[in-house]
């Protein structure tokens, strides 16, 4: 219930693309209750708006839908005013209100920087004769928190997404992981300035950059850490290496690391 009292809270910020006139349901009730409905299966609008149709009357009052003073009927939308909500509702204040509310929930930190990791992934089931699929870059900690997610534009890749991604989080005191194509030097200076630090893989898609560490003297120095392991049939065996430098031509970069590894059938 706290958590519930806590959503419609941060959900009370979005901007409702609903007129003034006819609004019978709080804006944040129906964004919970299409939330929850999806949670627990439904993947289409018919099946959301049956589970609010179908749900008990104390969900449906503890979704904050209105109660009948007389009755004690809790009423709920009909298909097409919950359709027409959702179809208008801007989806990236959407994120950002969810992002907030899971941020501020999460348990606090331990000592030491807070890890969030960047990555793109289409979402399954989104790919039509007509469209191709949609694409979301999220950032989310090591704690499973999703803190933001933004849609990549059709005609373009997660490059441009990026810092409007983090735009909305507070990166102070924190390491960023990102895949190899967002080692760009924009963003390792976008994040430096923000007061983060990051792990930039650097592969052969960034052919000068990985030809400079791949020159580093890596013969002369000290394994770090060697991991022996086997699984599904396979033996795997991972190296690595620490090099510190006194200037790489990338933002504030002070340290390389080689992840060496090997597969055995």
């Amino acid at each position: 219930m706290a958590d519930a009292v806590r959503l419609f809270s941060f959900l009370d910020l979005l901007p409702d693309p609903r007129g003034v006139r006819g609004r019978r349901y709080p804006l944040s009730a129906l964004v919970t209750a299409a939330a929850a409905s999806v949670l627990a299966g439904a993947r289409s609008l018919t099946a959301i708006t049956e589970w609010i149709g179908d749900a008990p009357t104390w969900a449906r009052r503890t979704l904050g839908f209105p109660v009948d003073p007389l009755t004690g009927a809790v009423s709920v939308p009909h298909p097409h005013t919950l359709r027409r909500l959702l179809v208008r509702l801007d989806g990236d204040a959407l994120d950002r209100a969810i992002g907030a509310f899971l941020a501020a929930r999460a348990t606090p930190a331990s000592p030491g920087l807070r890890a969030i990791a960047v990555d793109g992934k289409a979402l399954r089931g989104s790919r039509t004769a007509t469209t191709p699929y949609i694409t979301l870059l999220a950032a989310m900690d090591h704690d499973g928190h999703v803190l933001a997610q933004r849609q990549v534009s059709d005609k373009s890749n997660e490059i441009p997404a990026f810092q409007p991604l983090l735009s909305t989080i507070d990166l102070t005191g924190t390491v960023v992981t990102t895949d190899a194509l967002h080692t760009q030097h924009a963003h390792g200076t976008y994040l430096r300035e923000r007061g983060a630090h990051y792990i930039a893989q650097v592969k052969a898609n960034h052919p000068g950059l990985f030809d400079r560490i791949r020159r580093l003297p890596w013969s002369e120095i000290t394994l770090d850490h060697h991991d022996r392991t086997r699984a599904h049939h396979r033996l795997e065996i991972r190296r690595l290496k620490t090099a510190a430098f006194a200037h790489l031509d990338y933002p504030d970069a002070r340290q390389a690391l080689q992840v060496v590894r090997w597969r055995k059938n």
